[in-house]
């Protein structure tokens, strides 16, 4: 009996210390269990998420540099990613973005409408994108920019005064997003009230070696002495160019006009002899810059400017020596 006693009171005992535990454990605040309940991360550590066209272009070297700075005055975790102009891939990257509950997305869009349903994603996670160098369909919530059609015209404008209003030029388009149709725009502006003739256009794809073939083509299609001037949308496609116009020996036939002010294109124009006469300078790592802190500002609640358009300057080989470069 006394054995039955002693393990009534024992269970009676273990009840009570049991209900007193239940009261007294600190409730999860309404906030936590939405927290939980919508996947956000709730450790406070920020993460920017970067996906650009191609880390094989400087550009988006630098670009992932000044995200990297940006993220370090932040005390954020920063991931980089390069889709290599693939929209399949750049929208696997915006869905790991998401897995991963990063705080911020910014987006070299590959394909200014194709990777519309890539943004409405991150969208409906409550994710904050900013577009960046181009256009992106779906939702940003901004574009920060280079003024690319500033880019172009000054492109165009320099052309019109080396050729004195008249002449035959080739234009090395590329990939279909917003900056590069503006750079295009621009500098078909600029020159539409001239004499100067387009007698070929091509996608160089915004890289060294497709710009190389496609210029090789237009060489071939178009004999020694009938083009004066080639306007290339970035410094890549620029450089490649130069490379088919030496190896078809027609070097002192025309010159190259770029856009992005590259480190790489600075070096080839201070070459003597070079073709490539002058670039439309951006500065990429302060448009990213720039980004992180409109993505931050649209984190916080606060209303930002949907377009925002950091200005190009033209560099000529004559200015050289006062441009600082990337």
């Amino acid at each position: 009996m006394r054995k039955n006693v002693k393990t009534f009171l024992l269970l009676v005992l273990m009840l009570a210390i049991g209900m007193m535990t239940a009261c007294t454990a600190a409730p999860k605040s309404s906030s936590e269990s939405a927290n939980e309940s919508n996947g956000e991360k709730d450790d406070g550590k920020l993460t920017i998420g970067l996906s650009v066209g191609t880390l094989a272009n400087p550009f988006f070297v630098a670009m992932g540099k000044g995200v990297e700075e940006a993220g370090k005055e932040l005390g954020a975790d920063v991931l980089v990613e390069s889709a290599e102009y693939d929209l399949a891939k750049q929208t696997s990257q915006i869905e790991n973005f998401i897995t991963k509950k990063v705080d911020v997305i910014l987006l070299n869009a590959v394909d200014t409408k194709g990777i519309a349903a890539a943004v409405q994603m991150a969208k409906d996670a409550g994710i904050p994108v900013i577009a960046v160098d181009t256009n992106a369909e779906g939702g940003v919530d901004a574009t920060v920019t280079s003024d690319n059609y500033q880019a172009g015209k000054l492109a165009g404008e320099y052309v019109i005064e080396q050729l004195g209003g008249k002449g035959n030029i080739a234009i090395i388009d590329g990939p279909p997003v917003s900056a590069v149709t503006d750079r295009i725009q621009g500098f078909e502006d600029a020159i539409k009230d001239s004499d100067i003739k387009v007698i070929a256009k091509q996608n160089g794809e915004g890289n060294r070696e497709k710009a190389l073939t496609v210029m090789e083509s237009i060489l071939q299609a178009n004999p020694s002495g009938t083009i004066d001037a080639v306007f290339a949308i970035n410094d890549p496609e620029a450089i490649g160019v130069e490379i088919a116009q030496e190896q078809a020996g027609r070097k002192d036939e025309f010159f190259i006009v770029g856009v992005d002010g590259a480190p790489e294109a600075a070096e080839a124009m201070a070459i003597e002899g070079s073709s490539i006469k002058a670039t439309s300078a951006q500065s990429p790592a302060e448009m990213v810059k720039k980004a992180v802190e409109i993505g931050m500002k649209v984190k916080n609640g606060e209303k930002v400017e949907e377009l925002i358009k950091v200005p190009v300057t033209l560099v000529t080989q004559e200015e050289l020596d006062s441009y600082k470069g990337w």
